[in-house]
This record gives C-alpha cells, structure tokens and sequence, in this order.
C-alpha cells in the first residue's frame, strides 16, 4: 500500500494590497505593465513593497552597518528540523520560563506561535517580542535560527533592538510574521528560504513546516 504524502503545514500569510506593514514601512503595491489582449500574450505585472511584508528572512543589514545582506547569507539555518513552541498570550516578551516545558534535545531551529489567531489584516502594536536573554539562552543550547508569529522579535516601539542586537552577535537568523494558528507544538522540517536579492536587508520566503516521517 502507498504511504500517504508527508503533511505541510503553511506559515506564510497572504500578501496583498492592504496587507498589514510596520508603521512607515512600504506596503504592498501592484500594477500591470501589460495585459492579456489583442497584440499581447500575457499579462506582466509590477511589484513594489518592502521585503518585511509578510513572511520573512531578515539579514544582519537591517540592524547593523556592518552586516551581512540576505543574498549572501548560508541556506542552511533556513532548511531541517525545527521545533514549533507555544507561548500564547504570555505578555509583551517571551522569557525563558515560557519555553522551558519544550526545550529538551532542541533542534536547531526554533519557532514560537504567541498568538491564538494571527491579526493578518492590521499591524499590532502590542505585538510579543523576544526578551533578549531568551535569545541568548537559546544561542547557548545551539539554535542557528528563531521564528515568531509577529512583525518583529523586539517590542514595535523599540529604538534600540536589543534582541535583535544579540542575534547578531551570536550569529543567529530570524524568520518574522510566520503565521502558526494550526500548527501543534512539536518538531517538523522547516523550509522556508530567502530570496537571493544581493543587497536587500530582508527577503520574502514562502514558510512552510513539513512532517517528519
């Protein structure tokens, strides 16, 4: 008997005119450059919008002069298995006691779902954040690459990132605005690589969390 395909889950939110963006930020804009009709074959269009609209893989150039841009960042931390932690509703930052029920024998790739239903229709600014010693601890315990289900992993009204600064300094990547409503706490294969936009300081990524076998 055939096995049944491995199940996927997708974390990537839709991306539309009217997709929500951090305050200031570019939002999502689309027009055709050519239409379906007499003397031409296709439909063409053009995209403008900030590479943090939607799921996405922020580089080391978004927080710091010196660092890194998406296209140059390795694939690995981006690719294998991964582990999706609970945290709903557990306040402004994410301490380490919010995770401590899941951490045994941790994968190298950490995702936190903070929300019971993802707000994908407007930006929240009381979104759940990282608190940075969270970050260091799961530096220390081998985590290559966080994840989180809101626009940021430093609180929307921060002028300093702290959490973001320790991820640079401990050489971690972050994936930002995951959407992970139905997916159960445990581990998967996490998929979810950036584009190779050479100077760009985030990249889209189509997110998606694979059964294991």
């Amino acid at each position: 008997m055939q096995r049944a395909p491995p199940r996927l889950w997708d974390l990537s939110p839709p991306v539309h005119v009217g997709s929500p963006v951090f305050p200031g930020d570019t939002p999502y804009q689309q027009r055709w450059s050519a239409t379906l009709g007499p003397g031409c074959p296709v439909n063409v269009s053009a995209i403008t919008l900030s590479p943090h609209v939607g799921a996405h893989a922020d580089a080391p150039l978004h927080y710091a002069a010196d660092g890194q841009a998406v296209g140059q960042l390795d694939l690995l931390p981006y690719l294998g298995r991964c582990r999706v932690i609970h945290a709903i509703a557990c306040g402004a930052l994410i301490e380490w006691r919010h995770l401590a029920h899941a951490l045994d024998a941790l994968p190298p790739r950490v995702l936190v779902r903070t929300y019971d239903r993802a707000p994908l229709d407007r930006f929240d600014p009381a979104l759940t954040a990282f608190a940075p010693g969270t970050v260091d601890q799961l530096a220390d315990r081998g985590v290559l690459l966080l994840g989180i289900d809101t626009a940021s992993i430093d609180p929307a009204d921060s002028k300093t990132l702290p959490s973001h600064q320790v991820v640079h300094r401990r050489g971690l990547r972050v994936l930002e605005n995951l959407v992970l409503d139905d997916v159960p706490e445990g581990d998967y294969e996490l998929i979810a690589l950036p584009l190779r936009w050479v100077d760009a300081d985030a990249s889209p990524v189509r997110a998606i969390l694979r059964e294991l076998s």
